[in-house]
């Protein structure tokens, strides 16, 4: 595992543990890994992202206080986020890492994951680049907007 594996998965654990949120020092969560407070803000951007169900709240000084909470989301509102959020272009590997996310929080099934993976992959979209991640974009967009619409069906 990279060391932003761990941190991530070391906050993660934390927040398990609290009710509501988890307060770290920068310093010393650095410190316990043995990296860079820079590295602990890496992860916080890159891994604590309020597309990801996160509310991070960042003090500077005194050693950098971050409080960190767990957004309870429903499916169809992460959905619904996602789409008016996306770009009108969007690249395969763009969709890879939101298909990854989505089944990580448990927002779609392995058997949605492949569909939407298929449905938008270069291998089906034979048309020129420029035209290519347009198309994608509004194929992923649609297809999300019918899980939501399934979600409000049920």
């Amino acid at each position: 595992m990279k060391m932003s594996d761990i941190i991530e998965a070391f906050i993660k654990d934390l927040l398990k543990d609290e009710k509501e949120y988890v307060e770290i020092q920068r310093n010393e969560l650095a410190e316990h890994f043995n990296c860079v407070p820079s590295q602990i803000n890496y992860v916080i951007q890159t891994r604590f992202k309020p597309s990801q169900g996160y509310y991070v709240e960042s003090r500077r000084g005194g050693g950098g206080h971050i409080r960190i909470k767990k957004i309870n989301i429903t499916k169809s509102n992460y959905l619904m986020h996602i789409i008016a959020s996306m770009e009108e272009r969007i690249t395969a590997s763009e969709v890879d890492i939101f298909i990854s996310n989505f089944l990580s929080y448990g927002i779609i099934t392995e058997k949605e994951a492949k569909l939407l993976k298929v449905a938008t992959s270069d291998n089906v979209l034979i048309v020129s680049q420029d035209i290519r991640d347009k198309l994608r974009a509004n194929i992923f967009k649609n297809m999300l907007l019918n899980l939501v619409e399934e979600d409000f069906n049920k």
